[in-house]
C-alpha cells in the first residue's frame, strides 16, 4: 500500500556518520546516504546555508535530498557542517570564518568522495553554500554544480569566470521572490558563465519552503536525467520517520535582524 511522502518521511538507505579532516587540522561532523542494494548513479555534495543565520547540514531541502534521494534517484548524498557548525549529528571544530577558511571545508568534502570513489560528483549549495560553491568548488573531479538562492555576496567576478573556462555545468535556481537576488538580475550576472542555466521558480522565496519538491525534482533532472520527473510523491515499502520539529527555530528568517559578517548585505528590489 502506497504510503505519502511527507517532510518527515525516511526512506530506505544506507546511511553512516562521517568525519572529514581539513589541511588546517578540523574535524567535520557529516553524513554520508546511499542507496540500499544499488551503486549509486550520481553524488550530491552539499554545502549549507549561512551557519551565523540558521544554516547547516540539516537545513529543510538538504535534509529531504538525504532521506529521499537515495531511493527515488539512486543518489548518494553526502551532507556535512562546514567549520563551528552545529545540527543533531554534532558539532564541527572551528568556527565561522565568512567563507575564507571554509575553503578547507569544501575541499575536505570533495577530497572525501574522490577518496571513496562515489561517482559523478556534483556540488549542491544553498545560499551562502553556493558562494563556497564558486569559489572553491571548480575541482577538476566535480562534474558540476548547482545554485539554490544565489546571493553571489561572498564570491565574484573572479570565481565565475574560473566556471566559465571549466566548461563544467552550472544550474542556478532562483526564487522568483528571493531576498537577494532574483531571476532578471541573476541571469545578468551570471551571462559571464556561457554554459549557465538560470531556472526562475515561479511563487518560490529564499527559503525554498513549500518548494522542497521542485528544487529535488530539478537536481535530479540533471544529476541523473535517466530517472523519471517530477519524482513520486508516495511510496510502496519500509519508511521511518524523522523529527522535521528539531529545527524549528533554525531558519533565515528568525535571524532577519542579526548582523552577517564579511561583504554588505543586498537586499532584492
Amino acid at each position: 500500500m502506497s504510503t505519502p511522502i511527507r517532510a518527515s518521511s525516511i526512506l530506505p538507505g544506507h546511511r553512516e556518520e562521517i568525519e572529514l579532516h581539513t589541511a588546517d587540522g578540523l574535524r567535520l561532523v557529516g553524513e554520508l546516504a546511499r542507496p540500499v542494494d544499488r551503486e549509486p548513479a550520481g553524488t550530491l555534495v552539499c554545502l549549507h546555508p549561512l551557519p551565523t543565520h540558521g544554516g547547516m547540514m540539516d537545513s529543510h531541502v538538504l535534509r529531504k535530498a538525504a532521506w529521499r534521494l537515495p531511493a527515488l534517484a539512486d543518489l548518494a548524498v553526502l551532507r556535512f557542517n562546514t567549520r563551528g557548525t552545529s545540527s543533531v549529528r554534532g558539532t564541527s571544530e572551528g568556527s565561522f570564518d565568512s567563507a575564507v577558511g571554509e575553503r578547507y571545508d569544501v575541499a575536505a568534502a570533495i577530497e572525501y568522495a574522490e577518496f571513496h570513489e562515489l561517482p559523478n560528483v556534483w556540488l549542491l549549495g544553498w545560499s551562502f553554500g553556493t558562494d563556497l560553491v564558486l569559489r572553491y568548488g571548480c575541482d577538476p573531479s566535480v562534474t558540476g554544480a548547482i545554485l539554490l538562492s544565489p546571493p553571489l555576496r561572498y564570491s565574484g567576478a573572479a570565481d565565475l569566470a574560473q566556471w566559465a573556462e571549466s566548461g563544467r555545468p552550472v544550474t542556478a535556481l532562483v526564487p522568483e521572490f528571493d531576498d537577494y537576488l532574483r531571476p532578471e538580475q541573476a541571469r545578468e550576472r551570471f551571462a559571464v558563465v556561457p554554459q549557465a542555466e538560470v531556472v526562475g521558480v515561479p511563487g518560490a522565496k529564499h527559503l525554498w519552503v513549500g518548494d522542497a519538491e521542485t528544487v529535488l525534482d530539478e537536481v535530479v533532472r540533471r544529476v541523473n536525467p535517466a530517472v523519471p520527473v517530477p519524482l513520486s510523491t508516495t511510496w510502496d515499502g519500509p519508511m521511518e520517520t524523522g523529527d522535521a520539529s528539531a529545527y524549528a527555530d533554525r531558519t533565515v528568517a528568525a535571524f532577519a535582524d542579526t548582523p552577517v559578517s564579511g561583504p554588505p548585505q543586498r537586499r532584492a528590489e
